[in-house]
């Protein structure tokens, strides 16, 4: 996934990823879709480009992001290169495994081609290896990062002025595809117990329809990476209570920001969220979400703390480990398959 014109937020977590690893002194050329939906063989263009991209130019490694079916273009792009391959789990490529047709057998030969397998959370790492514990002896845990840079704190004040969205009371944001997964409605059903301040969507899906006209509430849609720090500083806590998060990538920035969170319990969240930075509450458990709401709201804003939390992830730090993991698999070459 890449940023499009039509889809500007689509994959704009690895867009910082690209750009630390160049200023480590990389080359790296991307090959990607840049349009959600369509039909299927929008996978077999991916394909067709990257073994175009790979005999134009024969990489050093090809690193392919979403297990399947990215990695099978990432695949096919090493063959023709002959280059190794590293591959890394996002979330949904793991969660496709034993629901989708053929997507469990693909990924074992992926697994097997591969020279590493990365995972963006231990969480997400541990139910990889259920599926397929081949992976074990080639998984590292590194995540995307956060670029502290462009999620630096700002006062939310002068946010809240450009933005329109003044108001009294504490304000708090979601940002993400309005679908079931992120649990969109009962965190509206949450912050309706809380009987004070607004909260703000950023995001779009067909789950629109069920906030839109609530009291205090703002649904704003999709807006490009570049002005999500701005709703980020604009909101006293950033709140994700997803039913599943694989990592929290959206809490992880709130935190960059020196915003305090409500986050899932379920998924990657737990391993970077410490209790000084936010609330972690049952995504299932309405009255413990609003319970969360009301904790949160009285944490600081800004939250010092949250900021501490999220430099540990910082995006230079988190590429120089994928790079190191791209390094030590291109001078093996390795290229290996399973028996």
């Amino acid at each position: 996934m890449w940023p499009g014109p039509a889809n500007p937020d689509l994959g704009s977590f690895l867009v910082p990823v690209r750009r630390a690893l160049e200023r480590l002194g990389h080359e790296v050329e991307v090959v990607a879709i840049s349009r959600r939906g369509g039909p299927p063989t929008k996978y077999a263009r991916l394909a067709l480009a990257a073994a175009a991209a790979a005999r134009r130019r024969p990489p050093d490694v090809v690193f392919a992001h979403f297990l399947f079916p990215a990695g099978g273009a990432g695949a096919l792009a090493a063959a023709l290169g002959r280059a190794p391959l590293v591959v890394m789990a996002h979330g949904q490529d793991v969660a496709n495994l034993g629901q989708i047709r053929g997507a469990e057998t693909a990924t074992r030969w992926i697994v097997g081609r591969a020279g590493a397998v990365i995972a963006n959370s231990r969480w997400l790492a541990d139910r990889l290896v259920d599926r397929i514990p081949a992976a074990t002896a080639k998984l590292e845990v590194i995540d995307c990062g956060v670029d502290l840079d462009a999620f630096a704190p700002r006062p939310s004040a002068d946010a809240r002025r450009e933005l329109g969205w003044d108001g009294e009371g504490p304000a708090l944001l979601c940002v993400g595809s309005l679908i079931e997964r992120k649990n969109v409605v009962a965190l509206a059903d949450g912050f309706a117990t809380l009987g004070r301040g607004r909260l703000a969507f950023v995001g779009d899906g067909p789950l629109r329809g069920a906030l839109e006209g609530r009291a205090g509430v703002r649904v704003v849609g999709r807006v490009p990476q570049a002005e999500v720090p701005d709703w980020i500083a604009a909101c006293d806590v950033l709140c994700q209570p997803s039913r599943i998060e694989p990592f929290g990538q959206a809490t992880l920035e709130g935190m960059a920001m020196e915003r305090s969170v409500v986050a899932t319990k379920v998924g990657g969240p737990p391993e970077f969220v410490p209790p000084e930075a936010g609330v972690l509450v049952d995504p299932g458990d309405a009255a413990e979400l609003a319970a969360a709401l009301a904790q949160a709201v009285e944490l600081p804003s800004p939250n010092p703390a949250a900021r501490a939390a999220a430099a540990e992830h910082d995006v230079r730090r988190q590429a120089a480990r994928m790079a190191a993991v791209l390094e030590r698999t291109a001078a093996a070459g390795v290229r290996s398959t399973e028996s």
